[in-house]
Order: structure tokens, then sequence, then C-alpha cells
């Protein structure tokens, strides 16, 4: 994403978000966002909540880099890129990136970046701790992520979301 601060400066905006859980799990801010910048990122959650089976994103010159190729490569994750032109492919992260549009940025002036990081992380801990999700059955993002992993699981059980996804059609 894409934000100006007061005085006219552009500032990026990267958010990353965890599609089985809806958990937004890091948002990193900064005049330029380079792949050094998104392995860094990427390396730490994947340290702290293990590697996931793929990332996807779009093409933007940061995910695209050899180094995150060769970083997600080296880490056994799959890329899922998204074609041009087709946000409808990124669902979840383009439904919390208008949110935080909606509800934050379109609302403040920001004066510096470091405002703007310490009101993107307050919203970004409101939105996992404090929101349910209709999709969650109510729950908050955290929430949710928290009752999978005392069940010893980080991914969807495959046999329980066929079964919510044939329920949902019956009702």
């Amino acid at each position: 994403m894409e934000e100006k601060l007061d005085n006219g400066r552009k500032v990026r905006i990267l958010n990353i978000i965890d599609e089985f859980t809806r958990e937004c799990l890091a948002t990193e801010s900064g005049f330029n966002l380079k792949a050094h910048d998104v392995t860094d990122i990427l390396r730490y959650l994947f340290q702290v909540r293990g590697c996931p089976t793929y990332i996807r994103s779009d093409n933007g010159a940061e995910f695209v880099a050899a180094a995150v190729k060769m970083f997600l490569g080296n880490s056994g994750v799959e890329t899922l890129y998204i074609e041009p032109g087709s946000p409808w492919e990124n669902g979840y992260i383009e439904s919390f990136n208008a949110r935080m549009r909606d509800e934050l940025l379109d609302g403040e002036l920001f004066l510096n970046l470091t405002e703007l990081k310490y009101v993107v992380e307050r919203w970004r801990m409101d939105y996992n701790h404090y929101r349910p999700h209709g999709s969650l059955d109510y729950q908050t993002p955290a929430a949710y992520a928290d009752q999978y992993r005392n069940m010893g699981r980080t991914r969807p059980d495959k046999q329980a979301v066929e079964m919510k996804n044939m329920a949902e059609t019956l009702s």
C-alpha cells in the first residue's frame, strides 16, 4: 500500500496476512521497501510461526527479486503470484488493505514515519485481538489461531474445511 505524510512524501506499507487465520502477521512501513526488507520480515515470521506451504503476492519488484525467490526456495516455500491487474486473486489481503484504508489511513494525517508506524501497529493489534470475523465463527483472528495451535495445528485440516464448505453449501 501507499500513503502520504503531511509533507507529501510517499510511504510504502507492507502487510502480511495469514489466509487461514486472517491474522495480520506483520506490517512494515518505510519510504522504500526493498527485497532485503521482505526477506528480513519473512525470516522472522518463519522462525516464529514456521514455514508456510506457499506465499501469495503480487508481482511487485520487492517480491520477484532474486534474493526473495532464493530465500523462499531455500526455505521450501512455493510462490503463488497473482496475475497483474487481478486483485480478486488475492482477496484476503485486498480486503484487509481496504479496511485499513477506510478505517485508518483515510482518517488520519501522519506527520512523520514514526507516527505512521506506531498508529498502523496499534490498528493491526486491534484488528487481530478485538475484532471478530464472521468467517471465523465470530472469533478474533488471534483467538482462532490460538484455537488451532492448542489443537497442535498451524494449517487447516482439509477434512474440516471440506465439511464446513459442504455445510455452507447445504444451508
